[in-house]
């Protein structure tokens, strides 16, 4: 039939290809640097808190993490975007995003620092009491250096995760790459090669990276 659109336009895919790339360098990346340095870091944090010998401490850090773990992350974003500013803090969609998505994904670090601390021997904390270590030195000088050695394939797996939740952000309108890919469709009534190439750039990303983070996985359990 005459006036038929085909399935894939390749004149209308090199077109919007800059673009999406574009977004994916300036926005996408830089989303999955910020939020997984705010995961790493807080993650840590919370786990340390879970094993507070005091219950104040350790139960609020324990409901924390259960919390943010048991919902899904558009809620998040919607709560912290749009609850927010009833109290009179007004975060940008960009930080929301970050904040959102680190905060999230430090729950789940936690629980990576958590079997990496498990796993340390117990000789090497009665070493470090023999030693009359202080708590600090027996963590920064003993146990964290084994522990990230242990948890570096899980902490890549979970960036790759998290770099993969990146589109959630279209929620609250962050224009990181699927949404100028929706964008472009939405322009031009055609979404299958914005959308198609968003997904390959994605897969393009990810997969060398869960290769490498596997081979390093089994390098290390060596």
């Amino acid at each position: 039939m005459t006036g038929e659109r085909s399935l894939w336009d390749w004149d209308y895919a090199a077109d919007v290809l800059p673009g999406l790339l574009t977004a994916f360098l300036k926005l996408t990346l830089g989303i999955t640097a910020a939020a997984s340095a705010v995961a790493i870091v807080a993650g840590l944090a919370l786990v340390l808190l879970r094993r507070a010998d005091s219950r104040w401490i350790s139960w609020p850090a324990y409901a924390v993490i259960e919390f943010v773990r048991s919902t899904p992350i558009p809620i998040q974003l919607f709560f912290v975007y749009f609850g927010l500013p009833v109290l009179g803090i007004r975060p940008s969609a960009l930080i929301t995003g970050i904040a959102v998505l680190g905060v999230h994904y430090a729950c789940y670090m936690s629980e990576v620092y958590r079997a990496g601390i498990d796993a340390i021997p117990p000789g090497q904390w009665e070493a470090a009491t023999a030693l009359s270590l202080p708590p600090y030195r027996t963590w920064r000088a003993v146990i964290l250096p084994q522990v990230i050695r242990r948890v570096l394939p899980s902490t890549g797996n979970q960036v790759i995760a998290l770099f993969k939740e990146t589109p959630f952000l279209i929620v609250i309108g962050v224009a990181e790459m699927v949404t100028v890919a929706n964008q472009f469709g939405g322009q031009n009534y055609r979404y299958i090669e914005p959308i198609t190439i968003a997904g390959l750039i994605f897969l393009a990303a990810s997969y060398p990276t869960s290769v490498l983070m596997r081979k390093l996985e089994i390098r290390l359990a060596q």
